[in-house]
C-alpha cells in the first residue's frame, strides 16, 4: 500500500530555491520526529512537560473542554490537510514537492499543544498492581510504537515524511510514488501503522478517565481517517485495491470482511 503522494514535475524553480526547499523538508522532518517522540512519551506517562495522567488539576469540566479541543485540533488538521482539494489549494502557495513536508510540520504543530496544555481528568477504571503484568502491558505499548515505525519503512519512510519528494525536486528529477506492494505486515492487515497506534494507545496498566478520553479520541480519528483513505485508495488503484480489501483484514488481524 502507498500514500497518495503528488507526482511532481522535475526541474521547477531555481537551484537555490530547490536547495532551500530541501533544508526546509529536513527541518520539518526533525520537528515532526521530535513531536512524535514527545507524543509517545506522553502516552507512556512521561511528562514532556505533561502526560496523559500528569498535569495541573482543576475543574473536570474545564479539563474535558480543553482536552476535547486539543484532540479536535489534531483530527481537523489531519482530516483537512489529507484531502486532495486542500492539497491542490496548498500547492498554490507551497511548491508541490514540499506539500508532504508541510503536512508533517503542521502535524507537529498540533501535537505540541497536547504536550503543553493537556489537563488530566479525575477517575480510574482499573490499575494493574502485579509488577510483571504492568511491565508486560507497557511492553505491549512499546511494541505498538515499534509497529508504527517499522510500517513507515515497509513502504518508504522518507516519502511518508516528505524528504524524498524534496530530494528529487532539488536534483531536478521527477518524484514517482512507491508502487503498490503487498508484503510483510501488509499481508496481515491493510493498515499496520494505525494498528500500531491503537495498540500503543490502549495498552496500559492504568486505565484512567484521561487515558480513555485520549485513546478514544485518537481512535475515532484513526477510524474516520482510514475510511476516507480507503475511498481514496480504491479511486486510485481501482480493482487492484478492491481485491486487496477482499483478501486482507482492515485493521484487526484475522478478521476478514464477509461476502
Amino acid at each position: 500500500m502507498t500514500d497518495l503522494a503528488v507526482k511532481d514535475v522535475p526541474g521547477g524553480g531555481a537551484k537555490a530555491v530547490r536547495v532551500s526547499g530541501m533544508f526546509y523538508a529536513l527541518a520539518c522532518y526533525a520537528v515532526g520526529m521530535a513531536a512524535i517522540a514527545g507524543l509517545a512519551a506522553f502516552a507512556f506517562n512521561i511528562p514532556v512537560p505533561r502526560a496523559v495522567d500528569i498535569g495541573p488539576s482543576g475543574p473536570a469540566s474545564l479539563a474535558l473542554g480543553v482536552d476535547l479541543l486539543l484532540i479536535a485540533l489534531f483530527g481537523v488538521q489531519h482530516s483537512v490537510m489529507a484531502r486532495p482539494r486542500f492539497k491542490a489549494w496548498l500547492t498554490r502557495f507551497v511548491p508541490a514537492p514540499l506539500e508532504r513536508a508541510t503536512y508533517v510540520l503542521a502535524t507537529a504543530l498540533v501535537i505540541v499543544p497536547i504536550l503543553f496544555f493537556w489537563r488530566p481528568l479525575p477517575g480510574e477504571l482499573f490499575s494493574v498492581t502485579h509488577e510483571t503484568l504492568r511491565a508486560a502491558l507497557w511492553g505491549l505499548a512499546a511494541v505498538g510504537w515499534v509497529i508504527v515505525v517499522v510500517s513507515t519503512f515497509l513502504i518508504d519512510h522518507f516519502e511518508q515524511f516528505g524528504l524524498r519528494q524534496a530530494w528529487c525536486w532539488m536534483r531536478g528529477r521527477e518524484f514517482v510514488p512507491p508502487p503498490f506492494r503487498i508484503y510483510s505486515l501488509y499481508r496481515l492487515v491493510r493498515h499496520p501503522m494505525q494498528l500500531g497506534v491503537l495498540i500503543a494507545l490502549w495498552a496500559t496498566p492504568d486505565m484512567t478517565v484521561s487515558r480513555i478520553l485520549f485513546a478514544g479520541g485518537f481512535t475515532l480519528y484513526v477510524l474516520v481517517g482510514l475510511w476516507h483513505e480507503e475511498r481514496g485508495l480504491v479511486a486510485y488503484f481501482g480493482d487492484r485495491y478492491r481485491d486487496y480489501q477482499a483478501q486482507v483484514p482492515f485493521i484487526v488481524p484475522g478478521l476478514k470482511r464477509r461476502g
